[in-house]
């Protein structure tokens, strides 16, 4: 389903904004630093045996220790996922990585990890599924599309 489409439909409210491509967080900060919302980092994880994936969201500024999170979520070493299971679990391509891919996440293989510290942020930066374009969605709707989409948030301390 195209992204717009569902987000309309389920009455899910944002503000576009269109740019060049962007493919890492300080390409994005240059063009839309000046937006509301939180800016944020998704990473696309596996544990070892690629049997578990993860979506892990944080401040776009914040460094992730693997082994300290591979300790928290309880998954033998944690690493990058390759551009082939980005887009086997959420159909996009490398640069695009974002929490509104979970859509995609049709069979919820794909575990949602959002960082405490920026959850209680009142809007967030989201590529709708290209890098060539942020979408600033409120909190609310964000819960709601990740209602709509069956996904659960865990928070934790990254």
């Amino acid at each position: 389903m195209n992204i717009y489409d569902f987000l309309n439909k389920n009455k899910i409210l944002y503000e576009r904004h269109d740019h060049p491509a962007v493919f890492t967080c300080e390409q994005a900060l240059e063009q839309i630093s000046h937006l509301p919302g939180a800016k944020i980092k998704n990473l696309f994880l596996r544990d070892e045996k690629g049997k578990r994936h993860f979506l892990v969201v944080v401040g776009y500024n914040k460094s992730v220790d693997l082994k300290a999170l591979s300790a928290l979520l309880d998954a033998k070493r944690l690493g990058f996922a390759s551009p082939e299971r980005l887009k086997k679990y959420l159909d996009i391509e490398p640069g695009s990585v974002t929490i509104l891919a979970l859509l995609n996440d049709i069979n919820h293989n794909v575990e949602l990890i959002i960082d405490k510290e920026i959850w209680p942020e009142e809007a967030f930066q989201c590529h709708p599924l290209v890098n060539t374009s942020t979408l600033v969605i409120s909190k609310e709707n964000l819960e709601k599309f990740l209602e709509k989409t069956g996904h659960e948030v865990r928070l934790e301390f990254l």
